[in-house]
């Protein structure tokens, strides 16, 4: 049988009621004994009413077992599985990755491209239904991965992408971005979210301007992350492996940086957000709930989703029956002892005034 633990932490309850049981029952036997050393046979049954440590004893098993069934009952075991329709709500966030050769360059750890990779990842993490698509582009674009809420798939394919993912070498953001804003699904003017990861570097396809538009006409809110040193930059790898060196233009190398005022007035003019992530290492958990999940809501289809069946309640019903008992049985009335102490005491007293011997019952 094919069992899921919803909350597999709690076994250490387990435990606690074991030690419980142990304690108890070690106290219940502690008890009689102290009983037997007090009292001769003669006045047991009046300190000790016959059937008191079988009570005890059941007692403590009726309250063992309950907290036994509550505490299986925080595991949240499940079994068997069923179909089930669930809401589809968030949504649309196109990726759009720069993979050109200048996000080869090293003043990021390992790399642009790599440090690009691991933040977008870190951002799909944090979301829960929402659409994810990927859009790689250098001199040209191409769409790696459709709209989609198959996040895994998603990140697989986001590993396999690099400079050999498009034909033409170079940078144009701004065919990239309007590229993007066409694969979107929904077609209303809101609930889309375009995620731009570069170092801002283009070759005069004028990417404030097609922002702009995409914004007014889509309405696309467009968040910019910026990769790169903006003072020094770095040398471009000729190849992925650099065994060819570094680019050179001219008998010169080519250096790189982090162009920020374009990312910056991209995402000024889309009612966006720009994070210069330069070299540092940026927390995206914050970045999305800050900025991206700030973005209007939309309801999708409804999925349809193959989930383990609750059980908690087949154990936590039986537990509180057990328990009420145990309440039930502590609180009625206890057989009447056969002599008070009040009564033996008179008859002590009798005895003594007929002139009888007396021999004491209790043990000094």
């Amino acid at each position: 049988m094919d069992i899921y633990f919803g909350n597999p932490t709690n076994l250490w309850l387990l435990i606690v009621v074991a030690a419980g049981l142990i304690l108890t029952g070690t106290a219940i036997v502690a008890r009689r004994r102290a009983v037997l050393r007090f009292a001769t046979a003669r006045l047991r049954s009046q300190i000790l009413p016959s059937g008191t440590s079988s009570r005890h004893w059941m007692s403590a098993m009726l309250i063992t077992a309950s907290m036994s069934l509550l505490c299986l009952a925080l595991l949240d075991i499940r079994w068997g599985k069923t179909w089930r329709e669930v809401p589809q709500k968030g949504i649309e966030v196109m990726f759009v990755l720069d993979v050109s050769r200048s996000m080869l360059a090293e003043d990021t750890a390992p790399n642009r491209l790599s440090r690009a990779k691991q933040l977008i990842k870190d951002m799909v993490d944090e979301m829960a239904g929402d659409r994810v698509g990927l859009l790689v582009f250098a001199g040209d674009t191409r769409q790696s991965v459709p709209l989609t809420s198959h996040y895994e798939d998603f990140k697989q394919t986001l590993d396999s992408v690099g400079p050999h993912s498009v034909r033409v070498g170079g940078s144009r953001l701004g065919d990239a971005m309007k590229a993007a804003a066409d694969g979107f699904i929904s077609k209303t003017l809101n609930h889309k979210a375009l995620v731009v990861f570069t170092d801002g570097e283009d070759q005069a396809s004028n990417p404030v301007e097609v922002a702009k538009q995409i914004h007014d006409e889509k309405g696309v809110r467009i968040f910019t992350v910026g990769l790169g040193d903006i003072d020094q930059g770095a040398r471009i790898p000729d190849t992925d492996d650099r065994r060819g060196g570094f680019v050179q233009y001219a008998g010169e190398q080519v250096w790189s940086k982090l162009n920020g005022q374009i990312l910056s007035q991209i995402a000024t003019d889309t009612d966006g957000a720009y994070i210069p992530a330069g070299t540092r290492q940026v927390n995206m958990a914050d970045v999305y709930h800050g900025y991206v999940a700030n973005v209007a809501q939309m309801e999708f289809e409804t999925a349809k989703i193959n989930t383990y069946t609750v059980r908690f309640h087949w154990f936590a019903v039986p537990g509180l029956v057990l328990l009420l008992l145990e309440v039930w049985i502590s609180t009625c009335s206890t057989p009447a002892r056969r002599k008070p102490a009040t009564q033996v005491s008179s008859k002590l007293k009798a005895t003594s005034a007929s002139g009888r011997t007396l021999v004491p019952d209790v043990v000094s």
